[in-house]
């Protein structure tokens, strides 16, 4: 694709016209399922036209299997967007997603399953199918999930899940090391209360300065939208 100065409304107008020719040439003729889902994405932020992309993913999830359609629809049938609300079938999609290894699809998920929403006749199943499915997006370096782990070790979920503080300390240093802040700052409070872990002044200090050094990177560097790698909010 040629090089164009974003700066001129005229060439970004031409540039996302080529790029939607692009990504219709890809997915309804060539059928490339990334292309497809990318195709989703343009329907959804650049046409704003939620409805098309909606079955764009549902198309691209059931016909082709593709693991980010599967979970991007999932999100729309429990939020009840362009379509009637429906968590049951929304966790269904977002299952397939994590079967697929999607990430934001185990997230989602687990999300989902640790919530009061009945998915499950047995709650206490549906609790620990939610932490499988969070520990596996953590496994495949969600940050979000690693926090939302750690956080539930934290506390413990009553008559389900133990309180477990070193494993909410492993957690959330993965999840340090993910760039987290706020799990950065949890294990700075960890090690000043020496809560499942040493007390150190020095450690706690250490994370405290990582937290605020990843909280100003984040205020700086804002990441840019790129469409040829999908939206990943």
């Amino acid at each position: 694709m040629a090089a164009y100065d974003f700066k001129k409304k005229e060439e970004v107008e031409e540039y996302l016209k080529n790029l939607y020719i692009e990504y219709q040439f890809g997915c309804l003729s060539e059928k490339k399922a990334e292309v497809c889902h990318l195709l989703g994405d343009y329907h959804e932020s650049i046409k704003q036209n939620p409805k098309e992309a909606l079955n764009l993913y549902k198309k691209n999830c059931d016909e082709r299997g593709y693991g980010k359609s599967c979970t991007k629809y999932g999100d729309y049938r429990v939020m009840g967007t362009e379509c009637e609300k429906d968590s049951k079938e929304a966790f269904k999609y977002m299952q397939r997603g994590c079967d697929k290894d999607d990430a934001r699809g185990c997230l989602h998920a687990g999300a989902l399953a640790i919530s009061q929403e009945k998915l499950e006749p047995v709650r206490g199943t549906q609790v620990l199918l939610g932490m499988k499915l969070l520990k596996k997006a953590c496994d495949l370096n969600q940050e979000k999930a690693c926090f939302f782990l750690s956080g539930i070790y934290l506390s413990g979920i009553e008559g389900y899940v133990e309180k477990n503080l070193k494993e909410a300390y492993k957690l959330s240093l993965k999840c340090c090391e993910l760039n987290n802040p706020y799990a950065c700052a949890n294990l700075s409070i960890m090690h000043k209360r020496g809560d499942g872990v040493q007390q150190s002044a020095e450690l706690a200090e250490t994370f405290k300065t990582r937290a605020n050094e990843i909280l100003r990177d984040l205020k700086e560097n804002k990441r840019p939208l790129k469409f040829h790698q999908g939206i990943d909010p």
